[in-house]
């Protein structure tokens, strides 16, 4: 890892380029790489243009707040047209466990109807939060939903509920990085780390 990072200013700006020196301090473990990470978003960017090659516009929600970087790398990686939108919902309490119950903290603004969408999540764990944005999307009346997951926890699974897209497959370690915090820290890490939090 470089010792110093190097800042490069837009044309037109005054300033000379410079570094300075950057530390982290108790950075969390690498599960997975930035490298990594970038290569199979690609893929699947890949994967999703070819399936959706024929259809006008394909929306894209993303599931806030962990999804935001992973729905903007995607979608900048895709082929096709596509629109962006977002739905919030809780189902995390003070803890590091899923109480199972979801909560609809904001819906999806526009108007989905009759349109095809793809609902971008960071992680997929018992899959509780995922079955019931489902459900309200479906009421939504689209033409079709499918789902894109960054990360998937398999052996954590309570429902069945259908992943189209997965990009990593884990175990039962608590993540952070890409967009995933625990208690809203390290959602900013370029990678996929891991962290263990108090209560378990």
């Amino acid at each position: 890892m470089a010792s110093a990072q190097e800042i490069t200013y837009a044309a037109g700006s005054n300033r000379t380029r410079q570094s300075r020196k950057t530390k982290t301090v108790n950075a969390p473990p690498e599960l997975i790489s930035e490298d990594d990470i970038k290569a199979r978003v690609s893929e699947l960017a890949r994967e999703i243009s070819a399936d959706y090659a024929d259809v006008d516009d394909l929306v894209m929600i993303g599931i806030l707040k962990g999804s935001f970087i992973f729905l903007a790398d995607l979608s900048r990686r895709l082929t096709i047209p596509r629109t962006i939108d977002f739905i919030a919902v809780s189902s995390y309490g003070k803890g590091s466990k899923s109480t199972g119950a979801v909560r609809l903290v904001m819906d999806v603004r526009g108007n989905i109807d009759g349109k095809h969408v793809l609902i971008v999540e960071d992680i997929v764990d018992t899959g509780h939060t995922l079955k019931y944005l489902i459900g309200i999307l479906q009421s939504h009346g689209p033409a079709s939903i499918k789902t894109a997951a960054l990360l998937h926890k398999p052996g954590s699974a309570e429902v069945d509920v259908p992943i189209d897209y997965v990009g990593f497959g884990i175990g039962d370690e608590w993540v952070v990085g890409y967009g995933l915090d625990f208690a809203e820290r390290d959602r900013t890490l370029p990678y996929i780390g891991v962290v263990t939090p108090d209560d378990r």
